[in-house]
């Protein structure tokens, strides 16, 4: 069989175990086993969401592992490391490993004294110095490692917009040839459940429902959308909030609602999957401090929902500024996003975005996405 046309043997590591990365994972795993791949794949229990585990023991893997895995820099790092040091032993030969997030990225691209070198991949889904509220110690520390290890450990390191890999060479400088951009791929979206979802969550069908789906944590800046909704009350009695996901946040973000008194007028819950959860929304807003590229942005790009983003990695790839939503500044000060929100108050600007959103529906596929990673993998083979 020729060498660019044979089954390969991956291995994939993941840390989060949840989110868009999560979702990422998952939905390149499956792609590759329907092509006829073997995969074997790693994950951390530490901050496993149960609907992401019951998907991923649904696939028809080569074999699965849990090893513990913190987010942070952690003595248990070595156990870690050992750890997946066993499995690249027992599971393998690997045709490529590949490592998703900052701290499987690190751990799969150490090399490991004894073992045959097998080409390493990264993909960060945002490197952690792209976030803005990192302190001048974060960025040389991040920075120093991602910059090491992306420049002298990497077989490639794959970013999810053009904006992360100008981050990769111009922030971390890590050589143009080691870098490419493979944007995150969706499921068409399903439809029909629009009017079951709003009597399910308590919207009226005269409503106008802003959508968030993300974790509840610093980087998705929750805070700035309910603060900024609170400020459209008395000009947009109609509008009303619906926030899918649940994080370290969600206390706070709780609280927030009660003391800005909106709480009768937004729903927080998890119970309902995101993609499914957009069907109920008429319009969708994420408020990020920094993003790579948002799983949340694609799926709500492809099932035609007008959009009010921040200006982070992504936005501009599923955004087109004044067609299909609008682009506001990444601030703390809420005046923009809720300018942008009240704008979906004049019913024909509304529908200039809707139209726009329809337009751009189509052009997110999730089979791109898997056959540019199978053809990245196969390029690094050949070195």
């Amino acid at each position: 069989m020729a060498e660019n046309s044979r089954p390969l043997r991956v291995l994939q590591v993941l840390e989060p175990s949840g989110g868009g990365s999560g979702r990422h994972f998952i939905d390149l795993c499956r792609g590759l086993i329907e092509r006829g791949h073997q995969v074997v794949a790693v994950y951390s229990p530490s901050r496993a969401e149960a609907r992401f585990v019951e998907e991923l023991q649904s696939l028809r893997l080569d074999g699965l592992h849990a090893i513990a895995m913190k987010r942070a820099p952690h003595p248990s790092d070595l156990a870690a490391l050992a750890a997946l040091r066993r499995v690249i032993r027992s599971a393998g030969p690997f045709d490529v490993i590949h490592g998703h997030s900052s701290k499987a990225g690190f751990l799969v691209r150490l090399r490991l004294p004894g073992l045959t070198h097998v080409p390493r991949l990264y993909t960060p889904h945002a490197f952690r110095t792209m976030d803005p509220t990192l302190g001048t110690a974060g960025k040389l520390i991040f920075g120093g490692v991602e910059a090491m290890l992306g420049r002298l450990f990497s077989d490639k390191v794959i970013c999810v917009s053009p904006e992360e890999q100008d981050h990769a060479a111009r922030t971390l400088r890590i050589p143009a040839p080691l870098l490419t951009t493979i944007v995150n791929g969706v499921h068409t979206p399903g439809s029909g459940q629009r009017d079951i979802l709003r009597v399910r969550l308590g919207f009226r069908p005269e409503d106008f429902v802003f959508g968030f789906v993300g974790r509840l944590s610093a980087q998705k800046a929750p805070e700035r959308l309910v603060g900024a909704f609170a400020r459209i009350g008395s000009e947009f009695p109609a509008a009303r909030l619906l926030m899918i996901g649940f994080g370290e946040l969600e206390p706070e973000v709780r609280l927030l609602a009660d003391r800005l008194d909106v709480s009768a007028r937004m729903v927080l819950t998890s119970e309902i999957p995101g993609p499914l959860a957009m069907q109920a929304m008429d319009a969708f807003v994420m408020p990020s401090r920094y993003e790579a590229m948002s799983y949340a942005m694609l799926e709500a790009a492809a099932a035609a929902k007008p959009m009010i983003l921040t200006e982070v990695g992504g936005a501009t790839t599923v955004l087109d500024e004044g067609v299909n939503g609008r682009l506001v500044a990444n601030e703390d000060d809420t005046s923009a996003l809720s300018a942008a929100m009240l704008e979906f108050h004049d019913p024909q600007r509304a529908a200039i975005y809707r139209a726009g959103a329809q337009r751009r529906a189509s052009l997110y596929s999730l089979d791109t996405m898997v056959d540019q990673t199978i053809a990245t993998y196969r390029n690094v083979m050949l070195r």
